[in-house]
């Protein structure tokens, strides 16, 4: 009898790694479609690359614009990349006419106008979310009151209504404290003049989902209406709330530099991308072009790069374009 020879066993494959978060969503189908977009990860990219350099303004900026002893009035209107008469200095975006380097302004001036536009979109996603729940779950006259008052809102421009709250807010603020609240009363000011949109959405996609099997079952078990809107209910309806948050972004950008530039916004002491661009238009026929063209293209950049990511993630999110 002739022995048969034994089949080699082929050792155990080794156990798949774990995929971390990013890697899960980047596998996902946003996550390709992210990765399949060049205008997505352009704008993404812009959009990181100008939030990075706002937070980091103190770090990259070669010169404090609002240090008084930094300022030489010497290297006042000395354009782009040209020595200046006076001291041989050379600033890549030029100075204005106090002598503030262009660059270091427009790194400061990024920083108040993302904060603004952050803090006012989150203030008003926060307070459209919560109306827009409470007015579709609990109805009745809960929900009359509140999309009344929305619907009269929108009878008026959301710049109108940001400047009519501005005025009222500046006005019973005493005068020594203006200044040092202008910012704050900017985000309130902005942040209700745009909680409508969100409202309107969410109290949309409540009304569908709360007639939905789980919140029935949630509500035999016995949970409350406020664990039923907040653990059930909300995490169904943030994709159309990202969605106008990215877009709210942009908006409330330009409304915060639309208000600067009508000098009802930003203070001069702590000035926004708006509040150069209102300083510079003075200088514009004087032939100091640089000193509002630099910050009205970063503006401009900044803008369009928000816009197009929150067109690309509302394309992505929505599954009827798939």
């Amino acid at each position: 009898m002739t022995d048969t020879p034994e089949t080699p066993v082929k050792p155990a494959a080794p156990a798949p790694r774990p995929m971390g978060r990013f890697a899960r969503a980047m596998d996902s189908d946003v996550g390709y479609a992210f990765r399949r977009s060049p205008v997505a990860i352009i704008s993404s990219t812009v959009t990181v690359i100008m939030v990075l350099a706002a937070i980091f303004a103190p770090l990259i900026a070669p010169h404090d614009p609002f240090n008084p002893a930094t300022l030489n009035l010497l290297n006042g209107l000395t354009p782009p990349g040209v020595p200046s008469a006076f001291t041989g200095d050379t600033f890549i975006l030029g100075t204005d006419d106090q002598g503030r380097d262009i660059f270091s302004t427009i790194l400061y001036g990024l920083r108040i106008s993302l904060f603004v536009g952050f803090a006012a979109v989150t203030f008003a996603l926060v307070l459209g979310v919560t109306l827009g729940l409470i007015a579709a779950y609990v109805g009745g006259w809960t929900e009359t009151i509140i999309m009344r008052i929305a619907d009269i809102q929108l009878t008026f421009p959301s710049i109108l209504v940001a400047m009519l709250i501005f005025g009222i807010a500046k006005g019973i603020t005493p005068i020594e404290y203006r200044d040092q609240v202008a910012i704050a009363v900017l985000i309130l000011a902005i942040g209700l003049s745009d909680w409508v949109q969100f409202a309107r959405v969410v109290r949309g996609a409540t009304l569908v989902e709360k007639n939905k099997e789980y919140v029935q079952a949630a509500r035999l078990i016995g949970r409350s209406s406020f664990v039923i809107m907040g653990r059930h209910i909300l995490p169904n309806v943030l994709s159309p709330v990202l969605v106008i948050a990215t877009i709210s972004l942009a908006l409330a950008i330009i409304a915060e530099a639309t208000l600067s530039f009508l000098g009802v916004g930003a203070p001069p002491t702590q000035p926004s991308l708006g509040t150069l661009i209102r300083i510079g238009q003075t200088f514009l026929f004087s032939g100091n072009w640089w000193i509002l063209v630099f910050p009205a293209a970063t503006l401009l950049i900044l803008a369009l790069s928000v816009n197009l990511l929150g067109d690309w993630l509302r394309d992505a999110l929505n599954p009827r374009l798939r």
